[in-house]
C-alpha cells in the first residue's frame, strides 16, 4: 500500500508539472483548442487531483493516519497549482470566472468534505485570483463558507478575504464606489451570521474573532459609517446574549480587541460614545478585564486630549467606566483589592475630571452635577480621590462667573455653585477625610470672598472650625490646620467688623491652645497678620497686633523656662529671634504701637539669654540672631527715612 501511494504521488507530480508547462506556453490553444477547452481541461485535472488527494487519508490502517496527513501536506501544492494556472490563463475574464471557474471550483471544495482540503483550497482561491474578481463574485464565494466542515477554520479564511478587500480598497480611491455598489459590507455581515449559525458548536472565541475581522474591515473601508461599526458590535452582542460574563480567556482577549479597534482608529472617545452597542459588549467582560478596558479608555482621552463637553456624554462615559467609579456586582471587597493599584486607578479617574470641559456655563454646571451623581456611588475610599478635582472644577467655574450678574432664578449662578460645593465637601467630610475637607472648605471660603458673598464665606469658615474642633485630634494636623485657617482668613476681605472679629477671635483662641508651646507661639504671632491688612478697606489695628506679639513673647518665655528646667536646651530661644523679626516687620510698616524701645528691649533680652549659663550653645540660633543684627545695621546705613527710624536702636554684639 505504501509503495502504491508513493507511485501515485510521483505520477501525480509528473503529470501536473507537464500540464502546467503546456498550458503556460499556450500549447493546446494554438493547436486548434479554445480557452474553454483549456479551462475545462484544468478543471477536470483539478477535480481528479483533489479527489485523489482526499482519498489518500482513507487508505491504510488508522495507525498510519498521522504519516498520511504529512504526505498529503507535501502534495497539496500540486493541487493548488491548478488554481494558479487558471488564474494565469489568457482569456479567463471576469465573466468566465463568475460563470464557470468559481462555481466548479467551489462545488469541488464543498463536496470533498475534507477539513484540510477545504481550508487549503479556500485559501488558494482567495490568494491566486484578482481582487476585483472577488469583489464581483463576493456573494458566491461567501455562500460556500457556511457549507464547509465545522472543523474548518472559517474565521481565518474570511479574515484573509476581508483583509484582501480592505487592502484593495486602500490601493485606490476608485475602488470604494465598487465596494458600495456590490454592498460588500452587507454581504460580509450576512455571511458572518450564516457561518456562526451553520456551526452551532463553534467556540465563542471563533465567533468573536469573525466579528473582529469584520470590524477591522469596516474601520478600514467605511471609517465614516458609524452605523456599520455599531451594527457589527450589535451582532456580537446577540452572540454574547445569555452568556453573562465571559470566562474564556481567549474569547475575552478577542472582545478586548473588538472594543479597542474603534478607540485606536478614531482616537476620539466622543466618537466611540455614539456607538450604542459599545457598552453592551463591554458588559460581558469580567470585572478585572472591564477595569483594564476602562483604564485604556481614560488613557486614550488623556493621550488625545479629548474634551467631554456635555452631560449626556459624561453619563455615557461614566457608564463605561463604572468598574472604576463604583462597586459593581462581582467586584471583590475593598479589603481584597491591592492598595497601590487602587490608588493608581482612582488617580487616573481624578485626572479625567479635568477633561470635562464646556465654555457654556450652564452646560458645565450640568456636567459637574452629572459627574457628582456618579462619583457619589463610589463609596468612602473612592470619594477622597474623585471629589477634590470635582470641587476645583466647580471653583474654576465660579471664577469664570465672577463679576457676572446672574439672578437667583438663573440656571447657574455663584450661589448655586457654592451650594453644590458645600454639599460636595460635606460628603467628603463624612468619609471621613477631615483634613482634606477642611482644606477644601477654606478654598471655597476664599472663592466666596472674591465673589463678595460674605454669608457664604462665613459659612465655609464655620464648617472649617467645626471640623477642627470635632474631627482633627492629631497635634501635627492641628498645627497645619491652624496655619491654613490663619493664612486663608488673612486673604479674605469680604467680612464686616462683627464677622471678622468672631473669626479672628476663634483663630487666636485655638492657636493658644495647641499642644506644644513652640506651636502655640508661632500660631499666635501669625495671628497678628489678621489685624494689619494693607489692602484698601483692610483691618489695621496696631493695638491688637501688639497684643498678639506680646502674647507670643510670653508663650516663648514659658517655653524657654520649661526647656531650661527639663533639658537645658536653647531650642525655644529661636522663638525669641522669630518674634524679633515680626517686631521689625511691623516696625517698618509704621505701626505706632511697635516702637524702637520694644525692639531694643527684645534685642537685650535675647543677648542676655544667650549669655546665660543655663543656655546651651546652639549654632543655628547664634547664626539666626547674628543675621538679624546685620539686617538692622544695614537698615541704619541706608540713609533713607527708614534709616532715621532705625537710628535709635543700638545693636551690641554679645561678648
Amino acid at each position: 500500500m505504501k509503495g502504491k501511494q508513493l507511485l501515485y504521488g510521483l505520477q501525480f507530480e509528473k503529470m501536473s508539472t507537464g500540464i502546467m508547462e503546456r498550458l503556460k506556453s499556450g500549447i493546446g490553444i494554438s493547436e486548434g483548442g479554445t480557452v474553454m477547452d483549456a479551462v475545462e481541461f484544468v478543471l477536470q485535472n483539478f477535480t481528479e487531483m483533489n479527489k485523489l488527494w482526499v482519498r489518500m487519508q482513507h487508505q491504510g490502517p488508522a495507525r498510519e493516519k498521522e504519516r498520511r496527513e504529512k504526505e498529503r501536506r507535501e502534495l497539496r501544492d500540486l493541487v493548488g497549482k491548478n488554481l494558479h494556472v487558471l488564474s494565469q490563463l489568457e482569456g479567463v475574464d471576469l465573466d468566465m470566472y463568475k460563470d464557470v471557474v468559481l462555481p466548479r471550483v467551489l462545488e469541488q471544495v464543498v463536496n470533498c468534505k475534507d477539513e484540510i482540503a477545504q481550508y487549503y483550497l479556500m485559501d488558494c482561491i482567495i490568494q491566486v485570483f484578482p481582487d476585483d474578481y472577488h469583489l464581483q463574485t463576493l456573494e458566491t464565494l461567501l455562500g460556500a463558507c457556511p457549507q464547509l466542515q465545522p472543523t474548518v477554520d472559517v474565521k481565518t479564511v474570511m479574515s484573509q478575504l476581508m483583509e484582501r478587500l480592505s487592502n484593495y480598497a486602500a490601493s485606490s480611491s476608485e475602488v470604494l464606489p465598487d465596494l458600495l455598489h456590490v454592498e460588500a459590507f452587507a454581504k460580509l455581515s450576512s455571511a458572518v451570521v450564516k457561518v456562526i449559525e451553520a456551526q452551532p458548536d463553534m467556540p465563542l472565541v471563533g465567533a468573536v474573532s469573525l466579528h473582529v475581522a469584520l470590524l477591522t474591515f469596516t474601520l478600514r473601508v467605511h471609517v465614516d459609517r458609524l452605523d456599520y461599526v455599531d451594527q457589527v458590535l450589535g451582532a456580537c452582542v446577540k452572540k454574547l446574549e445569555g452568556k453573562g460574563k465571559v470566562k474564556d480567556s481567549k474569547a475575552t482577549k478577542q472582545i478586548v480587541a473588538l472594543l479597542s479597534a474603534p478607540l485606536e482608529k478614531y482616537n476620539d472617545v466622543v466618537t466611540v460614545l455614539r456607538l450604542t452597542n459599545y457598552s453592551k459588549v463591554m458588559e460581558h467582560l469580567d470585572y478585572e478585564t472591564n477595569k483594564v478596558m476602562a483604564v485604556v479608555i481614560i488613557q486614550s482621552i488623556m493621550k488625545n486630549n479629548t474634551s467631554i463637553s456635555s452631560s449626556e456624554k459624561v453619563d455615557a462615559l461614566f457608564e463605561l467606566l463604572k468598574e472604576l467609579i463604583k462597586d459593581s456586582e462581582g467586584a471583590p471587597s475593598m479589603d481584597e483589592i491591592d492598595e497601590d493599584d487602587f490608588m493608581e486607578e482612582q488617580n487616573l479617574v481624578a485626572r479625567l475630571v479635568h477633561m470635562l470641559v464646556n465654555k457654556d456655563h450652564e452646560e458645565m454646571f450640568k456636567i459637574l452635577t452629572t459627574a457628582r451623581k456618579h462619583f457619589g456611588q463610589g463609596g468612602p475610599k473612592r470619594l477622597k480621590f474623585t471629589l477634590p478635582p470635582l470641587i476645583f472644577a466647580a471653583l474654576k467655574l465660579v471664577r469664570c462667573l465672577q463679576g457676572h450678574d446672574a439672578g437667583d432664578e438663573a440656571l447657574v449662578s455663584p450661589k448655586k455653585i457654592f451650594q453644590f460645593l458645600h454639599q460636595t465637601v460635606e460628603a467628603l467630610s463624612t468619609v471621613p477625610a477631615p483634613e482634606l475637607a477642611l482644606r477644601l472648605y477654606l478654598q471655597c471660603a476664599e472663592a466666596a470672598s472674591d465673589c463678595s458673598l460674605e454669608p457664604v464665606a462665613y459659612e465655609f469658615f464655620t464648617q472649617a472650625f467645626l471640623l477642627y474642633e470635632e474631627e482633627i485630634a492629631d497635634s501635627r494636623a492641628q498645627v497645619t490646620a491652624m496655619q491654613l485657617i490663619i493664612g486663608t482668613l488673612q486673604r479674605t476681605y469680604v467680612f464686616g467688623v462683627e464677622n471678622r472679629d468672631t473669626l479672628t477671635h476663634k483663630a487666636t483662641g485655638y492657636s493658644a491652645k495647641l499642644l506644644k508651646k513652640p506651636d502655640q507661639c508661632r500660631a499666635v504671632y501669625a495671628c497678628s497678620h489678621l489685624f494689619w491688612l494693607e489692602e484698601d478697606g483692610g483691618t489695621q489695628d496696631g493695638e491688637r497686633v501688639l497684643l498678639c506679639l506680646k502674647r507670643a513673647l510670653r508663650i516663648a518665655n514659658a517655653a524657654q523656662q520649661m526647656s531650661s528646667v527639663t533639658r537645658g536646651s536653647s531650642g525655644p530661644l529661636t522663638l525669641f529671634v522669630e518674634i524679633l523679626n515680626k517686631y521689625l516687620y511691623y516696625f517698618e510698616k509704621g505701626i505706632p504701637q511697635v516702637t524702637s524701645n520694644l525692639i531694643q528691649g527684645l534685642l537685650e533680652l535675647i543677648g542676655t539669654e544667650l549669655q546665660s549659663e543655663n543656655t546651651a550653645q546652639d549654632r543655628a540660633v547664634d547664626a539666626f540672631f547674628a543675621s538679624t543684627r546685620r539686617y538692622i545695621q544695614f537698615q541704619k546705613q541706608k540713609g533713607d527715612d527708614l534709616a532715621e527710624r532705625y537710628s535709635s536702636i543700638q545693636v551690641v554684639s554679645p561678648p
